[in-house]
């Protein structure tokens, strides 16, 4: 095993991912995908604030998704009643357990901003089929490049997902935020997966072996 010595600590009470940004320059085959009569997308013209609020922390409270949630009432009704951003929601059965967000703010490019479903659509399918509209929609315009980001605190098959459904990696960072779980946002027993870290001890001798 290698010796690692270019380890960077991260201070108590923030967290770190990696996040990979992805593109699509033409547009991808659509993949077979499941289709459930219960499902409908729906175009939401003028997306409620707390019905916004509401469907994006069912979504992503396990992956820590924060952004949209830090936002005042007046900054997100500023992007998301934007006309050149889209919002869509997965209907099942009358309720909305999906969000599909296109922003065409930017020239001819479209970020696909905000893509997922909630924790009992995982497994069903509902994902690729949401993607399948995702691209329609994206390149019904006269678009050059589809784009999205994800991150290591994603749901771990994200990244391999959108590979699967055309996207190319093209660029990786690395970004470093306050824990959104030590300042109210989500509860402390939000996505275990990413350990809270309160308080920080002693160095470790030595260096990292990997």
């Amino acid at each position: 095993m290698a010796l690692c010595d270019s380890l960077t600590d991260i201070p108590a009470g923030k967290i770190a991912a990696v996040v990979t940004s992805l593109e699509m320059r033409e547009r991808a085959e659509l993949r077979p995908a499941i289709s459930e009569p219960s499902w409908s997308l729906r175009y939401v013209a003028e997306p409620d604030i707390d019905w916004y609020r509401d469907l994006y922390r069912r979504i992503g409270e396990a992956w820590l998704w924060f952004s949209r949630l830090d936002l005042s009432d007046a900054e997100l009704a500023e992007t998301i009643k934007d006309p050149r951003v889209e919002v869509y929601a997965l209907d099942c059965d009358g309720a909305d357990e999906g969000l599909l967000e296109l922003d065409f703010r930017d020239g001819d490019c479209c970020e696909l901003s905000f893509f997922g479903v909630t924790p009992q659509m995982l497994g069903r399918g509902a994902g690729r089929w949401l993607m399948n509209h995702a691209i329609e929609r994206a390149w019904s315009r006269p678009i050059s490049q589809l784009w999205l980001h994800t991150c290591t605190m994603d749901h771990p098959g994200a990244l391999g997902f959108y590979i699967r459904s055309g996207f190319l990696p093209f660029r990786r960072q690395v970004e470093v935020v306050d824990d959104p779980r030590l300042v109210g946002t989500f509860p402390k027993d939000a996505a275990p997966h990413v350990p809270i870290i309160e308080r920080s001890s002693r160095p470790l001798i030595g260096r990292l072996k990997v």
